[in-house]
C-alpha cells in the first residue's frame, strides 16, 4: 500500500509541476514573440523565424524561474490534497506531514539534479544557436560586439565614420594581436592599426607595439609607435558583460571546460558565480517545496486559495530580491562571492527547519 501511496504522491506532484511549466512556457512564448517580431519587422525573413527563435529562447527563461515554478506547483498540489481531504486519508495509511514533505522535497531535489545534468546542456545549446542567429541578422546595427572561435570583433561608430576592431584573444583586460580598421562615412578604408597588446581596462585604450598604416594619396604609409591611445565607447567591463551570458554555459561546460572558458575571455568571478548558482539549484528547489509545505500543511481546514496565491507571490518576490541582493553584495566585494550565492540557501534552511518541525506536530 505504501508503494501505491508513494506513486500517487509523485505522479500527481509531477503532473502539477508539468502543468505550471507549460503555463509559464506559453506566457513566455507570447511575451517574447512580440520582441522577436519587432526585431525582424524590417528584415526579409520567414514568418516562422521569430517563432522558432522564441521557442529556442524561452526554455532557458523557464529554467531561471524554476524555483518559483516548483514553489507554485508544490503549493497547488498540497492545497488540492488538503482541500479534498486526501491529506487525512494519507495519514490513515501512515504518511505524516513530515513524510509527505520529504517525499515531495526529495522529488524536487532530484528534479534539480536531472535538470542540471541533462536539461541544462540542451537549453544552453539552444540559447547559443539563438544568439548566433540573431547576431547574423544584426549586422546593420551600429554597435556590434561578437566573440567566437575567430576571436573578438567590435563595430562602433566614430566622428568620421566607423571603426572595426578584431583581436585574437583576451587575457585579463588586454587584447592580444589587435587589428583596428577605420573607415570614413563613405566606407572607404582610411587607416589600419596593428597592436600586439591593447589595454582596454578603461575607455581610453592603450596600444603597445603599434604599427599604423595611413592613406596618403591612395598609398598606405607605415608609422611605428611604442605606445598610442585611442578613445572607444567600450571598456573591458562593458565588453565582457555583453558576451558573458550564463544562459549559453551549461553546468557540464563549467565542470569540463572551465579552463577553456577562462582562456576565451570569461572572467573567473563570472564563472565561479555561475557554477555555484547552478550547483545551488537543487537545494533551492528543496527549500521552495519546504516553504510551500509550511504554508499549506499547518492546518487541515479548507481555505480560500486566493489568499495562498497572494502569499505565494509575496514570498516569491522576497526570495528573488534576497538572492539578487546577496549576489550584488558578492559582486561588489562586500561579502565573498561564493558566500553571496549560498547565503540565501543558508538563511532559508534555518527558516524551513523550524517550520517543518511545526507542521510535523499537526
Amino acid at each position: 500500500m505504501n508503494n501505491v501511496v508513494l506513486k500517487y504522491l509523485l505522479n500527481n506532484f509531477l503532473k502539477s509541476f508539468l502543468i505550471v511549466v507549460m503555463i509559464i512556457f506559453c506566457f513566455g512564448v507570447i511575451l517574447n514573440l512580440f520582441e522577436e517580431v519587432e526585431f525582424f519587422k524590417n528584415m526579409n525573413v520567414s514568418v516562422f523565424k521569430p517563432l522558432i527563435l522564441t521557442t529556442l529562447f524561452v526554455p532557458s527563461l523557464v529554467l531561471k524561474l524554476l524555483p518559483f515554478i516548483i514553489f507554485i506547483s508544490s503549493m497547488w498540489f498540497m492545497l488540492k490534497i488538503r482541500n479534498n481531504n486526501d491529506l487525512l486519508i494519507l495519514k490513515i495509511y501512515g504518511f505524516s506531514n513530515i513524510k509527505i514533505f520529504f517525499v515531495l522535497a526529495t522529488a524536487s531535489f532530484l528534479l534539480g539534479c536531472i535538470i542540471l545534468t541533462i536539461i541544462s546542456p540542451v537549453t544552453s545549446s539552444m540559447v547559443k544557436y539563438y544568439e548566433i542567429t540573431k547576431s547574423q541578422h544584426a549586422r546593420d546595427i551600429e554597435h556590434l560586439v561578437a566573440f567566437n572561435k575567430n576571436g573578438l570583433w567590435i563595430k562602433e561608430p566614430t566622428k568620421n565614420g566607423n571603426r572595426i576592431i578584431s583581436a585574437v584573444s583576451i587575457e585579463g583586460s588586454k587584447l592580444k594581436d589587435a587589428v583596428i580598421l577605420e573607415f570614413n562615412n563613405d566606407y572607404e578604408l582610411e587607416k589600419k592599426v596593428f597592436s600586439k597588446l591593447v589595454d582596454i581596462k578603461s575607455k581610453t585604450w592603450v596600444l603597445n607595439d603599434v604599427s599604423v598604416f595611413k592613406t596618403s594619396n591612395g598609398v598606405f604609409e607605415k608609422t611605428q609607435f611604442v605606445k598610442q591611445k585611442i578613445v572607444s565607447s567600450y571598456n573591458y567591463e562593458k565588453i565582457t558583460s555583453l558576451f558573458s551570458n550564463s544562459d549559453t554555459i551549461s553546468f557540464y561546460d563549467l565542470i569540463v571546460n572551465y579552463q577553456n572558458l577562462l582562456n576565451n575571455g570569461y572572467s573567473k568571478q563570472f564563472l565561479d558565480q555561475s557554477y555555484h548558482s547552478m550547483l545551488s539549484l537543487p537545494f533551492f528547489l528543496f527549500l521552495m517545496t519546504a516553504i510551500a509545505a509550511i504554508l499549506t500543511m499547518h492546518t487541515h481546514k479548507k481555505s480560500d486559495n486566493l489568499k495562498f496565491i497572494i502569499i505565494g507571490l509575496i514570498i516569491s518576490l522576497l526570495v528573488y530580491y534576497l538572492k539578487d541582493l546577496s549576489i550584488a553584495l558578492g559582486k561588489t566585494d562586500r561579502i565573498p562571492l561564493i558566500l553571496s550565492v549560498w547565503a540565501p540557501v543558508i538563511a532559508l534552511s534555518f527558516f524551513t527547519f523550524i517550520g517543518v518541525l511545526q507542521i510535523n506536530e499537526k
